[in-house]
């Protein structure tokens, strides 16, 4: 038979696991480059700011400008990229 501690020592486990679990899908990575534009779409960026993304497969380098249509992955060796950067 399970006594009363047990049955506590059970719900308490299940709900670490629970917000162990939860916090992991908070952390989760956002979304990486898979391919990049060198096509000039500087018009687009809205703000000054932008990340850099390494090479780790399959996400590929990039520098990573925001837009009103969400991000934008840009070939960090296009001469606007460069040009956008030194701002």
């Amino acid at each position: 038979m399970v006594n009363s501690r047990s049955l506590l020592l059970l719900v308490c486990t299940v709900m670490v696991v629970g917000a162990i679990s939860g916090s992991d899908a908070r952390r989760q990575k956002r979304p990486c480059c898979v391919e990049v534009t060198r096509q000039d779409t500087s018009a687009d960026v809205v703000g000054e700011t932008y990340r850099q993304q390494a090479a780790t497969p399959p996400c590929v380098k990039a520098i990573i400008f925001n837009t009103e249509y969400g991000q934008l992955c840009a070939d960090p060796n296009a001469q606007w990229v460069k040009d956008r950067k030194l701002r």
